[in-house]
């Protein structure tokens, strides 16, 4: 006679790997996690940066672009305006190291007429910014205008420097006929051939040397011009 005999079975109890992911694969996906986070966060705040960065490079160089603009139709449209509008009497300009003023015709679009205008920096509270000054000068006077009430026009915000220089003749050299440039121009009896302007902003780098030439010459206006002596015998 057969007897059965019961075997007991002892199964192993599931692994912990079977059905899900150890306290230690666990940690190391949240640090792999955590540093494609970063990554992609380091990313995305270098590519803002980079976007910021052009946008403020595309608006110095359009500031940059329509300063000198500016400044070159202002200082071409150059007259050789004089005290009462007589021969020998000194002209509407002063040329120094870092102000420029001058006398110059508006385009009729702008109004026209004749104005004595002035470059310079003029500080605005903790900055300084690039003006251009105009007032209407006076005839009969016998002094260049004063700016007090002037219209002014602010051609760039944060400027730290602008300097200026002439290029022209030297009435007091011996080489009268050879053209020097200089840091000042003192002759109230003509205008300098040309004149530079170097900008330097603040946060920037300096702009690119500008050189204008007026489109009247020295003798403009004159019916009588001595060009041994660089002077106007008639007008």
């Amino acid at each position: 006679m057969a007897t059965n005999v019961a075997v007991a079975r002892f199964e192993r109890p599931p692994s912990l790997t079977s059905n899900g992911f150890t306290l230690l694969e666990l940690l190391i996906a949240l640090a792999l996690l955590g540093l494609i986070c970063a990554l992609l966060y380091g990313s995305l705040s270098l590519s803002a940066n980079s976007w910021d960065r052009g946008e403020q490079k595309v608006e110095q160089v359009t500031d940059m672009r329509l300063t000198e603009e500016m400044l070159r139709q202002t200082l071409s449209a150059q007259h050789p305006l004089r005290f009462h509008k007589v021969v020998d009497q000194p002209l509407y300009f002063a040329g120094g190291t870092d102000t420029l003023s001058f006398a110059a015709a508006l385009p009729g679009r702008a109004g026209g007429g004749m104005f004595y205008f002035r470059v310079a920096i003029t500080p605005n509270g903790d900055r300084s910014r690039l003006t251009l000054a105009r007032v209407i000068p006076d005839y009969g006077a016998n002094a260049l205008p004063e700016f007090r009430d002037a219209e002014s026009s602010v051609l760039a915000e944060d400027i730290a420097e602008v300097r200026f220089g002439y290029f022209g003749r030297d009435p007091d050299s011996n080489e009268v006929n050879n053209p020097t440039w200089r840091d000042r121009w003192d002759d109230p009896q003509i205008l300098p051939l040309l004149i530079r302007i170097d900008v330097t902003p603040k946060k920037s780098q300096p702009w690119p040397t500008m050189v204008v030439e007026p489109r009247l010459a020295p003798e403009a206006g004159c019916r009588a011009w001595d060009p041994n002596r660089n002077r106007c015998l008639v007008s």
